[in-house]
């Protein structure tokens, strides 16, 4: 089975009980459920269960022993909730998550290839003119020369 893409962006309200819609044309990707966790940049991480085993599979080859290898677990997998989607596919952002991610009403589900990135409206229309802005430079530094 070919995994799906995620791409594009959807605005949705969070209601009164902390949770929000999933965007129609990825449910069937998450009917197994979700995986949320915090990520680096101030947004909610959101994986379907096997893109987070992969993802699992790749952080946790490195050496037990390595304290920076511990601190990144506890950081990746300390953070993780996993959750499955409610009869009307919604999920309930947990309350830790949201908190640091800085959502209180208005929510962006941006697509991000292989995963999902939910962020406060305004935290995600000032990180999509700075990417937006970035890009071509990244690209360009990118470039084998």
């Amino acid at each position: 089975m070919v995994p799906t893409m995620f791409l594009g962006e959807y605005d949705y309200k969070i209601d009164e009980k902390g949770r929000i819609p999933l965007p129609p044309k990825f449910r069937q990707e998450f009917r197994d459920g979700i995986i949320l966790a915090a990520g680096p940049e101030k947004c909610i991480l959101a994986y379907s269960p096997a893109h987070w085993k992969q993802l699992a599979e790749s952080v946790t080859t490195g050496s037990f022993l390595s304290s920076k290898m511990r601190k990144l677990n506890r950081a990746v997998f300390a953070t993780a909730f996993q959750l499955n989607l409610d009869g009307q596919n919604r999920i309930a952002l947990p309350a830790p998550l949201r908190q640091y991610a800085g959502i209180t009403t208005d929510v962006i589900v941006a697509g991000a290839n292989t995963y999902l990135e939910l962020w406060d409206k305004a935290a995600w229309e000032q990180e999509k003119a700075d990417s937006q802005a970035q890009s071509w430079q990244i690209i360009e530094s990118l470039e084998k020369h």
